[in-house]
């Protein structure tokens, strides 16, 4: 009897244990060059990016060469964003919508 009571009390033990680690707190570090963007410098930013060919340019490059996080990863969507625009604009040209739609505006 002695050495199952004994196994069971190093089970519940490891266990404990385990459970202990699961649930404590992780440290969060924060790079010392962190530093956000304001909502002035997401706004600038993306009329930026709205300039064809030279905005285009920059986002690519912001996306994979800024050193800030925020602005990476804002430039990351923005180019997301142009590969869907592009897409669609693909899809819908070869459905012929968009030959539709312009000359509705007169550019036929």
């Amino acid at each position: 009897m002695a050495k199952t009571t004994a196994k069971t009390a190093t089970k519940t033990t490891k266990t404990k244990t385990v459970a202990a680690a699961v649930r404590a707190p992780r440290e969060v570090s924060i790079p010392e060059d962190y530093e956000p963007i304001g909502m002035w410098g997401y706004f600038g930013y993306q009329i930026l990016f709205a300039i064809p060919l030279v905005g285009w340019i920059l986002c690519i490059s912001f996306a994979l060469m800024a050193h800030n996080h925020n602005l990476r990863n804002f430039a990351r969507s923005q180019f997301c964003m142009l590969i869907i625009q592009i897409a669609l604009f693909v899809v819908l040209a070869l459905c012929g919508v968009l030959q539709t739609v312009m000359e509705s505006f007169g550019m036929f």
